[in-house]
């Protein structure tokens, strides 16, 4: 099963409207959401049936036995993270503590242990025609990359017997996405004619390149600056990257995402350009070269 991924370098740029857009032109039978602090695909994609909720555990979090503690406190002296703190009894904040262990190792008392943290949730939504992988990380839990790693792993535990899965990033250059791009086969770069938006594109295909990753560039919103998006394009064109289309800012993409509705669902100038932008992409999913010639 071949992978396209949809990222962006910042957020804001319309990711997951292309993301949902392709899926909808697909007809993808596999599809998956590891955008997992903010996941929103779910929201344009009608689910088809309830889903399977696992709990997903990331870094432990120290437990203090009150009724252990000697009240060194070497625990909070040595906790780099200011996690522990004394009102009454010794108590550890669960957002601030990262699981380092040092308290544990440090407690003269042996009254600290680490205990396995609720994260996050993995959902996978799947019958006999259809998957989709998502997770929600909790408000400030880390490990959001080891999220991202198992969305794709539970999108693959499904035999769906199909060719392409379409994944929605997340933005940026950090863990999630990096755990994002590992094992695909194309990337989809979606970006915005803004400064930040051509610099973190820039960083965004620098990432992809280290994983020898194919490469393609689209532009969202491009009528908003035509300067910047001349940029984009001339940029594409010197370093040998994919340029597979551009797309206008559209008022009645917004109101059919407000409708729960791909802008493919509906007739608009959005719509029709993303269906060229899939068209181009498509061909150079499936060519065994470069394929920056498209």
């Amino acid at each position: 099963m071949k992978q396209l991924l949809i990222l962006s370098g910042k957020g804001g740029t319309g990711k997951t409207t292309i993301a949902g857009a392709f899926i909808k032109l697909a007809d993808a039978r596999a599809y998956a959401d590891c955008d997992v602090d903010a996941p929103n695909l779910h929201l344009i994609m009608n689910q088809f049936t309830e889903p399977n909720r696992t709990d997903y555990f990331g870094l432990p979090k120290a437990e203090i036995d009150t009724n252990k503690c000697v009240e060194c406190d070497l625990c909070r002296q040595n906790c780099r993270f200011d996690a522990i703190s004394l009102n009454g009894v010794y108590k550890v904040d669960v957002y601030a503590c990262e699981g380092c262990g040092v308290c544990e190792v440090i407690c003269p008392a042996e009254a600290i242990a680490l205990k396995p943290a609720i994260a996050g949730e993995l959902m996978l939504y799947s019958d006999n025609n259809k998957v989709f992988s998502t997770a929600q990380l909790k408000m400030g839990s880390g490990t959001s990359g080891m999220l991202v790693t198992e969305v794709k792993k539970q999108l693959k535990s499904v035999d769906m017997n199909t060719e392409l899965a379409i994944i929605d990033g997340s933005p940026g250059i950090g863990c999630p996405v990096i755990a994002s791009i590992s094992g695909v086969d194309l990337v989809l770069i979606v970006a915005e004619p803004s400064v930040s938006g051509i610099s973190d594109m820039e960083r965004v295909i620098q990432t992809a390149n280290k994983f020898q990753t194919k490469v393609a560039v689209c532009i969202n919103k491009y009528d908003t600056n035509h300067a910047n998006s001349d940029r984009i394009e001339i940029f594409c064109r010197k370093e040998g990257i994919a340029f597979v289309g551009k797309i206008p800012f559209d008022s009645d993409a917004v109101k059919a995402i407000n409708d729960g509705m791909t802008i493919v669902d509906i007739d608009c100038s959005s719509g029709q350009a993303a269906k060229a932008v899939y068209d181009k992409t498509m061909k150079l999913f499936l060519q065994e070269g470069s394929g920056c010639d498209v």
